[in-house]
């Protein structure tokens, strides 16, 4: 049986990749994206798969309910539902822009609850479906390098958390995909180390994590042991750490 697949954020590098995956594999596919000419080139590389796209602003949340009645029209249903997209933003000016601030949460918290709250309400109804959102591991402790980032993806956490709970006896997974820093266009000139992820691996990762129903996945794997001593570290020895609560 084909999956009924819809991707948001759909020009993210990560999210593009798990599209070509999808793809492979069967899945009917509506990708909603952004920017057109970036949304175009993964629209051409998921090739017949893709029954239906869209180029639009997440962002503009009163129109995400409207929108995902549109997008679930068109795609004939929805079994799998992954949120992907995010803005990691500039640290130092989101400390003295209060409209930029709004941006990086409403970007990264806001516009995901937007959709995810239509998409779950969906798939309550017709009891099945998996339903994942991108998140990071920046939002399990506070540093200074990426804190309002930080605080956006760790509110998305509790969120996905609560609805996993809520719809998990209706028979709907809800997934919370953990990332690591990645080597993308969004982390560029960032300093990079072993613990950096590749795209298609992580983006293996997550259709692995949502196939097998894991609530939670670390991406690469081994941030899960990375974060689980980091979450420990009282927060007096946490700042003591450059390369943990440095800039």
């Amino acid at each position: 049986m084909q999956r009924k697949t819809l991707i948001l954020g759909a020009t993210s590098a990560i999210a593009a990749e798990v599209a070509k995956l999808c793809a492979a594999r069967g899945d009917q596919l509506y990708l909603v994206g952004r920017d057109p000419d970036k949304l175009h080139a993964v629209v051409a590389a998921a090739g017949d798969a893709v029954v239906g796209f869209e180029s639009c602003d997440l962002n503009e949340f009163d129109l995400a309910e409207e929108r995902v009645a549109k997008w679930l029209a068109e795609l004939g249903g929805l079994d799998r539902a992954l949120i992907a997209h995010g803005y990691l933003g500039d640290q130092e000016r989101s400390e003295r822009d209060m409209v930029y601030v709004q941006q990086v949460i409403g970007t990264n918290f806001i516009s995901a609850v937007s959709l995810l709250m239509p998409l779950a309400n969906f798939l309550e109804s017709q009891g099945h479906g998996h339903l994942g959102a991108i998140t990071s591991v920046a939002g399990e402790r506070g540093r200074p390098r990426n804190y309002t980032y930080g605080a956006a993806k760790g509110g998305l956490t509790c969120y996905l958390e609560g609805l996993r709970s809520r719809l998990y006896k209706k028979g709907v997974r809800v997934h919370n995909l953990k990332l690591g820093p990645v080597e993308t266009p969004m982390s560029e000139g960032h300093p990079q180390n072993a613990l950096w992820g590749e795209k298609r691996r992580v983006a293996a990762g997550i259709v692995r994590a949502m196939e097998r129903r894991w609530h939670t996945a670390y991406l690469p794997r081994t941030w899960g042991l990375v974060m689980a001593i980091v979450r420990l570290l009282p927060e007096g020895v946490f700042q003591r750490f450059g390369f943990l609560a440095g800039r």
